[in-house]
């Protein structure tokens, strides 16, 4: 009974070490970025508020209502942008530690995997700040009330332009689930196809619980959402006819 015990002990110990492995790596790498870019926290944060301060009234300027603001804000942003930059990395990582256990046929997707989902968090991200911010600020900021003067805090805006940039960064990998559900055999094109309806509405349902009370933001993350959905389900039908085989008798 103890040698079961320790046959089985012995796989795990060493996966936890391969992990450990993968983990040190990754925050190693992104713990390097981070000492490179430092110099320049302030001109990353100047760079990240410009959508902002370009929207603001004449006068009005971002402030800062904490002590230690001026210096964690710029911090805190520049160690998720470092985070951001090794995107790649950590997912490499993640496929050295699980390629070990996938099949030979599976094993020849996953750089394409890697390539696309790094390449979508990218443009989801570049989409926020080049489309949706400016759209939005521009929106909130003529919004506000009669003898209201518009002087964001740079911790609140950080943590809300952090919290958009996930959002469209995550929601732009729904070509790589769609193709990662069917091929799992989770589900069928044919299916999600007529299920078409419920996804808009659910993509419109997300749009709402991730980006702020408005609707301009809401729209804009939605429809991208449900595009890229109808993008998923031609790549991964075309894939389908492409990799399918009519057997005919005596082959």
């Amino acid at each position: 009974m103890t040698d079961v015990n320790s046959d089985i002990e012995q796989p795990l110990i060493s996966h936890l070490i391969e992990l450990r492995a993968c983990a040190l790596h990754s925050t190693i790498c992104v713990f390097v970025i981070l000492i490179i870019l430092l110099p320049f926290s302030n001109q990353i944060y100047a760079y990240i508020a410009t959508p902002l301060i370009a929207e603001l009234p004449k006068g009005s300027h971002m402030i800062a209502t904490e002590v230690a603001s001026p210096f964690f804000a710029p911090f805190k942003l520049t160690l998720f942008f470092a985070i951001f930059i090794t995107v790649p990395y950590i997912l490499y990582q993640a496929w050295a530690f699980i390629s070990p256990g996938l099949y030979a046929n599976e094993k020849k997707f996953t750089v394409p995997l890697l390539i696309s989902s790094s390449l979508l968090f990218y443009i989801g991200v570049a989409f926020a700040y080049y489309i949706v911010f400016p759209m939005l600020f521009s929106f909130l900021t003529v919004s506000a009330p009669k003898g209201v003067q518009v002087m964001t805090d740079i911790n609140h805006y950080l943590n809300f332009v952090i919290k958009l940039f996930f959002a469209f960064g995550i929601s732009f990998e729904i070509p790589v689930a769609t193709f990662l559900l069917v091929r799992s055999g989770f589900t069928t094109v044919k299916k999600l196809s007529a299920n078409r309806p419920y996804i808009i509405v659910l993509a419109f349902l997300i749009g709402m619980l991730l980006t702020p009370p408005d609707i301009i933001s809401q729209i804009l993350l939605a429809v991208p959402i449900w595009l890229l959905f109808e993008v998923g389900l031609i790549l991964t039908h075309h894939y389908e006819n492409k990799t399918s085989v009519t057997y005919k008798p005596g082959d």
